[in-house]
């Protein structure tokens, strides 16, 4: 997206990764950040309320996907896979701090297997830390954004039995200025929301 963007216009993106919940208290405390790109909606708006973001700049521009990840290809393809003893430890972000985290934990509860998966639980920071978690051979198995591992060795299954995770944009009140904006509109243009499908991501027409 920010690769496309520069090509087109000029205007030079810089990136600062992290948790949904951590950039969100960076915002609220003063960051230097132009626009937040947030994985839920609910951050976004308590930023709206604390006047940290601009409130016309706020718009849904992705629906996530969880997914469950087995880097080395087992042939587990449903959450109730994780019972069985081979899989030891499963990775998932904090679920109060991403919202990847609490998707996962609403997706194994509704599967009805919470109470014996919980224990093999190990906990990341952000959603991109439980997949390292995987990848790195420090849990069998990840439940973590579909985005970050569809292009990823292994088996990869779309799970869905969660609530839906919007996903919200908003300019911080100290970066609204035209480069912003133009940044923010091209994320949600018809080419912007194609990159977006052909990483791992459902898209919405514009929603306030």
């Amino acid at each position: 997206m920010v690769q496309r963007f520069e090509a087109t216009t000029g205007v030079s993106v810089q990136l600062s990764l992290g948790s949904t919940a951590q950039l969100a208290q960076q915002i609220e405390y003063g960051a230097p950040f132009d626009m937040y790109v947030s994985a839920d909606t609910q951050h976004v708006d308590s930023l709206i309320e604390k006047h940290r973001i601009v409130k016309d700049s706020r718009a849904v521009y992705a629906l996530g996907q969880l997914a469950l990840w087995l880097p080395k290809g087992d042939n587990h393809e449903s959450l109730a896979e994780l019972v069985n003893p081979k899989i030891r430890y499963v990775s998932i972000a904090q679920p109060e701090l991403a919202p990847y985290g609490k998707a996962a934990v609403e997706a194994l509860q509704a599967a009805g297997i919470w109470s014996r998966v919980s224990s093999k639980l190990v906990y990341a920071t952000s959603v991109g830390g439980a997949r390292e978690m995987a990848e790195t051979g420090n849990a069998d198995a990840a439940l973590t954004a579909y985005s970050l591992v569809l292009h990823k060795p292994g088996r990869v299954t779309i799970v869905r039995s969660h609530e839906p995770i919007e996903q919200a944009l908003g300019i911080t009140s100290t970066g609204d200025r035209l480069s912003v904006r133009r940044f923010r509109d091209f994320i949600l243009s018809s080419e912007g929301q194609a990159i977006l499908r052909s990483n791992g991501y459902e898209t919405t027409s514009y929603r306030p």
